[in-house]
């Protein structure tokens, strides 16, 4: 009988330890490597709908820039929320060229359009990147809203990149509050995993 009590004992140690290093997995896993985002707005639209969920790797950003054309996770600067741009004297047809020094808290997913030393500018909604306009088969066309016309050329400063969102028309992005800084860049997001319908690689 003590023998058998010992060895249930032992069983539920070793239960126990499984589930803890487990969790501890798991949690290593999403702090270090990759992180689920759900998708809060409609302004990555068609790519991205309201409520999808997405995987974000964030261990590829610490050995390379993002590159033109990846969704990524990022913090975006403070004044954001009332799209405040960094240059006071930004003039009125151009993108804003800088953000505010202090980064946000929250996070936004959207599309890099701009890498460091990119010449940008805004027609219509599409990005035309040192003088040629993106493949963007992917957007949703812009309607004419604020942000759609931009067209005096700038350069994206070293060491930012150039985010705007595939829903044109309704996406608050760089074009009104700047470039991001690639170290508030959290992950680029390689896959989708909800709804069922929607799963695979972005």
């Amino acid at each position: 009988m003590a023998k058998s009590e010992k060895s249930a004992g032992g069983s539920i140690l070793e239960t126990v330890v499984i589930v803890a290093v487990a969790i501890g997995l798991a949690l290593g896993i999403q702090a270090f490597l990759v992180k689920p985002y759900r998708i809060p707005s409609e302004s990555m639209l068609p790519t991205l709908t309201v409520g999808q969920r997405v995987l974000v790797n964030r261990l590829g950003n610490n050995f390379s820039d993002p590159s033109v054309g990846d969704v990524v996770v990022f913090h975006p600067p403070s004044g954001s929320e009332s799209n405040t741009c960094g240059n006071a004297d930004k003039p009125e047809d151009q993108a804003c060229d800088k953000p505010t020094k202090a980064r946000s808290n929250v996070n936004f997913i959207k599309r890099v359009v701009g890498a460091p030393g990119d010449r940008l500018s805004i027609r219509g909604g599409h990005v035309f990147r040192n003088g040629k306009r993106e493949k963007d088969d992917y957007i949703r066309a812009c309607g004419g809203g604020e942000g759609c016309d931009l067209p005096r050329e700038f350069t994206v400063p070293a060491g930012h990149f150039f985010m705007m969102g595939d829903n044109r028309g309704e996406s608050d992005d760089s074009r009104f509050w700047g470039p991001v800084p690639k170290e508030w860049i959290i992950g680029g997001a390689f896959a989708t995993y909800w709804p069922p319908k929607r799963v695979g690689l972005l």
